[in-house]
């Protein structure tokens, strides 16, 4: 049996507007994209109570979650004004993230910072430009 894989344009990465409710749309000219999801550990030295001078293991405990989006590809005249706008914002962005399956969607919706924006060219080229973002607060993920 094969997996269940979802394709380029089933990985979507939206941008939401200050209407009520939110309306999300996905900026025109990624050629990639990728979500990571983080999570920061604090380590603790666990010492062997009946042996003292054995090594002791290092125990984990988790202290926050992170999310960063980055992207590249062209720089799209129909979506520029949207980046800098986000990019120029004092406050986070409405941010809806989905990867869709056959058989599920899911989803990750919150608020995220426009920390960089990366326009470039080589002469002969097109404009491209990469993008990273970074949340602020929680991503809620959902499953439909």
């Amino acid at each position: 049996m094969q997996p269940s894989t979802a394709r380029f344009g089933k990985f979507r990465i939206m941008l939401g507007n200050s209407a009520d409710p939110i309306v999300y749309a996905a900026p025109c000219g990624f050629t990639s994209k990728s979500l990571t999801l983080t999570k920061d550990l604090t380590d603790v030295t666990l010492p062997d109570c009946d042996d003292p001078d054995a090594v002791a293991w290092v125990g984990r405990d988790a202290s926050t979650l992170s999310a960063s989006v980055s992207g590249e590809g062209v720089l799209a005249s129909e979506s520029v004004e949207t980046w800098l706008d986000a990019w120029e914002n004092v406050e986070s962005v409405p941010v809806k993230i989905e990867i869709e399956f056959p058989a599920k969607t899911i989803t990750w919706t919150g608020l995220m910072h426009v920390s960089s924006l990366n326009p470039s060219t080589e002469q002969g080229g097109r404009v491209t430009m990469s993008v990273e973002m970074q949340s602020d607060g929680e991503l809620v993920r959902t499953v439909s």
